[in-house]
């Protein structure tokens, strides 16, 4: 029988670890990964004594986004199944981002589309210096918009038109120097700095940590609040999932697959 797509555990202080298991594909996330962390998400939120969560990925990579054979067989669903993807996937997103306590990610190796929004939602973010990152989906003809707003409020409308109209790699200095990062260190120091981190964190009172992050939050693109940010979110939900069943979708996904360059690329096709 397989591992779980995450595993959570909480030990005595109150510190969560949410791990992204499914190594063998670079932790690119599918359906069982993203129903995976709503699950931890709900029998965490369920123990009165959570303070922190940490969210890791195991093996070389933090999180590679999607995995394109789900996504294939999502593209080639109903319009409801391809919907509900989009909704589990942007649910997750955002019970990541409003949890009411800190989160620390830590990110070594690949951290790619859905894993940059997987990060931004976190609110402390410590990377290994060998971390790359991407907001790539254009590339495939996909768009990254159920983490749009959280990447607005980690790195700035500035950089989002940048980086996620490129699709180019940065590094772990680049992502500290926009700020979607905060603290880049050696990979064998990693665990060391986010335990530092968590330390820091434990000193402060729960609830004035999760007042002060749900005001935060108030004031920021991916907070969703009242009834305009609920018809923000669903917008965001349908678009993302109409972009995946269209022809740039299916032209991008092909290229990949095939091994060539897209229809839109100056001698593609």
């Amino acid at each position: 029988m397989s591992e779980p797509a995450v595993l959570w555990s909480m030990d005595a202080r109150g510190v969560a670890d949410v791990t992204l298991n499914r190594p063998e594909v670079n932790n690119a996330y599918n359906a069982e990964t993203i129903e995976g962390l709503l699950a931890a998400m709900d029998a965490l939120g369920g123990e009165p004594g959570l303070r922190v969560v940490v969210l890791r990925g195991r093996g070389r990579h933090f999180q590679a986004g999607a995995d394109l054979r789900w996504l294939n067989a999502v593209a080639g669903g109903t319009a409801e199944e391809n919907l509900h993807a989009s909704r589990i996937t942007a649910l997750a997103v955002r019970r990541l981002n409003t949890l009411p306590l800190p989160t620390v990610a830590l990110v070594q190796g690949g951290c790619f589309g859905g894993g940059t929004g997987i990060a931004a939602a976190c609110d402390v973010v410590i990377a290994a210096e060998d971390a790359q990152f991407s907001i790539a989906e254009t590339r495939w003809g996909l768009m990254a918009g159920i983490i749009l707003p959280q990447l607005a409020d980690a790195i700035g409308a500035r950089q989002v038109r940048r980086y996620a109209q490129t699709g180019e790699r940065f590094d772990a200095a680049e992502a500290r120097r926009i700020g979607l990062v905060h603290e880049v260190v050696p990979a064998a120091e990693l665990e060391d700095a986010g335990a530092r981190v968590v330390g820091a964190l434990l000193q402060n009172a729960p609830e004035a940590n999760a007042q002060t992050k749900q005001l935060a939050l108030e004031f920021a693109w991916g907070g969703f609040a009242g009834e305009a940010g609920e018809a923000a979110f669903e917008r965001l939900v349908l678009q993302h999932a109409q972009k995946r069943q269209s022809a740039e979708a299916a032209e991008g996904l092909a290229s990949f697959r095939e091994k060539r360059a897209a229809a839109w690329y100056p001698g593609g096709g």
